[in-house]
């Protein structure tokens, strides 16, 4: 087994991510047999593969020519492309366990010179923490000598802390390990004053035999282990369009896979074994919570396992095998262990909004308390064991593409291009040559999301991370909701949308609704009617339930919504006092009502009349007075008035 974190405190063999808690002696024993199980298990059927890259030296003349490097499995190498740059030893910090800026020392190339290959020495600290401290000082990548003469590992990320998940997932820069020997002529060559120059090249990382690539993921359900899950979560999420795309047009051949392991005879009827495992102790799980005594288990895990497996074989035979990636990133969105929503009825409810056959993928699943094989898992766990040029499948998650064990970390630009260089040239797709991998997963099924056929209106958008499901904005109209099962219209205007999903129904040219704008957003049946306002509403009875016409002389009839009330004989019926009175008093006192409505006006005229009478006289006497007044005595502001009669004297 050939896989390395650090120095050797830190080294050990990674069969699983196990990380069970060891609360007794019980438990201790059994992961000791479930590890020698594993150990003997791989080691009689199978081996660990280190993916390596080429490292070709140019110069100087000394030590040029190629050299195997082995991929560290974290940062971003760049699989199908080479990257040339310079060697530089540090004088101070060789190991890179602390920041070179400590040091004064930066690894930042000039302008027109070629990037610099920082060259460290293994031990006292993580490969990933001297990487990254290299990263910091302006390194392009990392070449990590081993201190012991041996085959190549592979430098693997230390076990999940907070500190260390600080930096792994930062980590952008390529780096490689190589051997001691080749480290040491490297060292000399600097010390002797020459220029180190390098190439590192991934093209031929990934075998290209043809226009068809084929690629596995080895996951897992479980979404309370760590960094690494937390990891794979977003991997998935984030690379869900670019696998549909290449699945869909035919370019890809991709395979989901889940690592189990068996239970030791001896131990199967242990309270460990029966809540880790299913099919009396042939496939387990580790405990998520990495304790026996609370929270779900691992059988829980190996379950959800299978049936995922068991929705990609079901999606598989419908020619859509895609839609594993949407039944994955929903179920990790919809049901997750720390809402409490990790289960069966979640996984259903995610399953049917999906389209997918229920009772096929139950066949599919088996009965997990049988004391027999499950021949899916079965399948499983042969196909951990390394075939051909791939070698065993002990790190989790595992990516292989053609084969390869893919190496660096889980993030969707660099395993797309890994993916790429699996094409034989000229034969890569559109999506490998253009910077946009995009596709509208709405146009089917809606994306699993919720959908009224009715108004037409999804809660399904299109992004180029994939679709989500988010209850929409439909002309000013909000809707609310979980956007995967339900999506209600709320505040005003939500009538306009097919009536706010309430009740509603046309009938003899009238048109009744249970919606109201003015509302609290709830379904109200109208006047009239009784029921929940959304699936129906009822005709109230009036009559039989005396709730109206109820006066002695009254006969009650019930229209759909409302009611006729009648009164016999010379009577007629008023509503607003529910009573019936005499049709002769009814005229009578519609006939003194006119009496008394005639004599009013009357009267008005009459008032209007004489107020119009006293003020044409009172102005004719004001003018004549003035007249007479003025012939004798004449107003400071009037001219004088000619004297007529002394004229004619004259």
């Amino acid at each position: 087994m050939a896989i390395r974190k650090g120095p050797p405190s830190h080294e050990h063999t990674q069969i699983l991510q196990l990380g069970v808690r060891r609360e007794s002696m019980m438990a201790k024993l059994l992961l000791g047999f479930l590890l020698l199980s594993c150990l003997y298990h791989q080691s009689a059927m199978g081996r660990f593969v280190v993916e390596k890259n080429s490292l070709t030296v140019s110069s100087p003349e000394s030590i040029k020519g190629n050299h195997d490097s082995a991929i560290g499995n974290f940062g971003i190498p760049q699989y199908g492309g080479s990257m040339a740059g310079t060697v530089a030893y540090p004088k101070e910090n060789r190991k890179g366990c602390r920041k070179f800026d400590e040091f004064d020392i930066s690894f930042k190339a000039k302008p027109g010179t070629l990037p610099t290959f920082v060259l460290l020495d293994r031990g006292d600290c993580f490969f990933a923490l001297k990487v990254w401290n290299a990263q910091n000082a302006g390194a392009s990548a990392v070449l990590v000598a081993d201190d012991i003469e041996e085959a190549l590992i592979t430098m693997d990320t230390p076990e999940e802390d907070g500190a260390s998940a600080k930096y792994i997932e930062n980590i952008t820069i390529p780096s490689a390990l190589i051997s001691k020997s080749f480290g040491e002529k490297l060292k000399k060559a600097i010390s002797d004053g020459d220029m180190v120059n390098v190439n590192l090249d991934w093209r031929e990382s990934v075998p290209h035999p043809d226009d068809r690539v084929e690629y596995e993921l080895w996951t897992n359900s479980n979404d309370e282990c760590g960094v690494k899950c937390d990891m794979l979560m977003d991997f998935v999420k984030n690379f869900k369009g670019a696998a549909q795309i290449l699945e869909k047009g035919g370019y890809t051949l991709f395979t989901p896979h889940y690592i189990t392991w068996y239970c030791p005879q001896a131990f199967t009827i242990s309270k460990q074994c029966k809540s880790q495992c299913i099919n009396h102790g042939r496939y387990c799980a580790p405990d998520p919570e990495q304790d026996f005594s609370t929270g779900y288990e691992g059988k829980d895990v190996v379950i959800e396992n299978l049936r995922q497996l068991c929705v990609f074989k079901v999606a598989n035979e419908t020619k859509k095998p895609w839609v594993w990636w949407d039944y994955v990133t929903d179920f990790q969105i919809r049901c997750p262990m720390k809402e409490k929503k990790y289960n069966k009825d979640c996984a259903e409810g995610v399953i049917s909004s999906l389209g997918l056959d229920l009772k096929k993928i139950e066949k599919c699943m088996g009965d997990p308390n049988a004391d027999s094989d499950n021949p899916l898992l079965k399948e499983e766990q042969n196909a951990q064991i390394g075939k051909g040029s791939r070698g065993d499948v002990t790190i989790l998650p595992t990516l292989v593409v053609n084969n390869r064990q893919y190496r660096g970390k889980l993030e969707k630009g660099a395993v797309l291009k890994a993916i790429c260089a699996g094409f034989e040239e000229t034969t890569e797709p559109a999506a490998c040559l253009s910077d946009d991998v995009e596709t509208n997963e709405c146009l089917e099924n809606n994306g699993g999301c919720w959908h009224d056929k009715i108004a037409n209106v999804t809660a399904c958008k299109d992004t180029f991370r994939g679709r989500v499901c988010e209850c929409p904005l439909v002309d000013g109209v909000r809707f609310k909701g979980d956007g995967y099962t339900n999506c209600e219209a709320n505040g005003p205007g939500r009538c306009k949308i097919n009536n706010g999903g309430c009740w509603h129904e046309t009938r003899d040219g009238h048109f009744y609704s249970a919606c109201s704008d003015s509302g609290n957003g709830k379904c109200a049946c109208p006047s009239g009617f009784k029921g929940d306002g959304v699936k129906s509403c009822e005709d109230i009875d009036e009559c039989k339930d005396k709730k109206a016409c109820q006066c002695p002389e009254c006969s009650c009839k019930n229209t759909w919504g409302s009611y006729d009330c009648t009164c016999g004989g010379d009577l007629l019926y008023m509503r607003d006092h529910d009573t019936c009175i005499s049709k002769r008093a009814a005229e009578a006192k519609s006939a003194w009502t006119a009496v008394w409505i005639i004599l009013l006006c009357l009267v008005l005229a009459a008032s209007g009349a004489y107020l119009i009478y006293k003020y044409r006289l009172r102005t004719y006497m004001d003018s004549e007075i003035r007249a007479i007044m003025a012939q004798y005595m004449p107003l400071d502001n009037q001219s004088e008035v000619p004297n007529h009669v002394n004229e004619d004297r004259a």
